[in-house]
């Protein structure tokens, strides 16, 4: 059916009835009244009488619109309501509040974004720092570029280097997780009690990848401890740099887990890399600052980017959970890497810029 006006259909009413509901004689005389041509589209003759029925119902030809809940009005003092609810308690529900408040969810939902201009943030989680921890971390990032600038440590020999627990079950966000359905599904989430894992060694260079090392024996993950992290080193690391032909350059880089500060482990890596080593108690100028994974390119670039695509295809075995991991890690080009590591310079520098406190510039970015 045609757009008509309501003019065009008060008209038809109108001439149906002085014309002895004739449709023949009322269209003639729509087409003369608006001056249409023989092939222009009329009302057919159902319209027609449904125009003329609705017109003796209701005294209108328009469609009115079903009864329905009025539409609330967003007034001052709902404002000013929704205003405080949310300055008193800020985590607290839209839904929590629209109930207490008396308020629709969608009016609190349009207030708080339309005439209170307020958004969602997400909390940040961050390690906690100690104060002792400001001055070292800011001490560290000066050394650590002034180095670079001076060639002292080329930025492109430098490894980080860090262990990660990859779980077999994965990783599910409870704050996101939603099922939107007519009646409750009642689905739960089953974690194992003991989650099977797998613990991954890597080490990051601008270069590309050293790794992944698994921390296994007989296909059963074991716990880090000294012997096992020099022995990785001795039979994994050291030979994969020299196929690379990077071993003679590299600066090695590790965190203060107990097994990396044993002096039994950094005597090992004094003998093997000699000076060129980064880590606590390494007797270097420059010692890594503890609680420092923002610092670090496996904990703010390689362990998320792994999370997100080893668990795709949900492994159900943890031989293809380590595949899964080996597979992504080829898949990590060397260009990527050179930008992780110039965002590794961009946090030493923001880093200073905090003394020493959380890149707060780099985590509400």
């Amino acid at each position: 059916m045609a757009p008509y006006t309501s003019e065009q259909k008060a008209f038809v009413c109108e001439a149906f009835v002085k014309n002895n509901d004739s449709y023949i004689a009322t269209i003639r005389k729509f087409r003369n009244q608006f001056k249409l041509k023989s092939n222009d589209k009329v009302p057919d003759r159902k319209t027609v009488k449904d125009w003329v029925k609705k017109f003796r119902e209701t005294g209108s030809t328009l469609n009115k619109k079903p009864p329905g809940k009025p539409k609330q009005v967003r007034t001052p003092r709902k404002i000013e309501k929704v205003r405080k609810a949310f300055v008193k308690s800020p985590t607290r529900s839209v839904n929590k509040h629209a109930s207490s408040l008396g308020i629709s969810q969608t009016s609190v939902r349009r207030i708080l974004h339309e005439d209170l201009s307020m958004h969602p943030y997400k909390l940040v989680v961050a390690q906690k720092l100690n104060p002792a921890d400001h001055p070292r971390r800011k001490l560290f990032a000066e050394k650590l570029l002034s180095a670079f600038e001076n060639e002292e440590i080329p930025l492109h020999n430098l490894l980080i280097t860090d262990e990660a627990h990859f779980y077999l079950s994965g990783h599910v966000n409870h704050q996101n997780c939603r099922f939107w359905a007519t009646e409750n599904p009642e689905i739960i989430h089953e974690k194992p009690l003991h989650d099977p894992y797998v613990t991954v060694w890597a080490g990051v260079a601008s270069f590309g990848i050293i790794g992944p090392y698994f921390f296994e024996e007989r296909n059963q993950p074991v716990r880090v401890n000294k012997d096992r992290y020099i022995d990785m080193i001795k039979n994994f690391v050291i030979p994969e740099l020299k196929k690379k032909r990077k071993f003679s350059l590299t600066w090695f880089q590790q965190d203060g887990a107990t097994p990396h500060t044993a002096k039994k482990t950094i005597a090992f890596l004094k003998q093997a890399f000699k000076e060129r080593i980064i880590s606590i108690h390494s007797g270097n100028d420059i010692q890594w600052s503890p609680r420092s994974p923002d610092l670090s390119t496996c904990d703010y670039f390689l362990w998320g980017y792994l999370k997100s695509r080893v668990y795709e295809n949900k492994p159900r075995s943890l031989q293809q959970l380590k595949q899964n991991i080996r597979e992504e890690i080829k898949k990590i080009s060397k260009e990527l890497c050179h930008r992780a590591f110039e965002n590794f310079e961009k946090r030493l520098r923001e880093c200073i810029r905090c003394d020493g406190a959380h890149l707060s510039n780099v985590l509400f970015k």
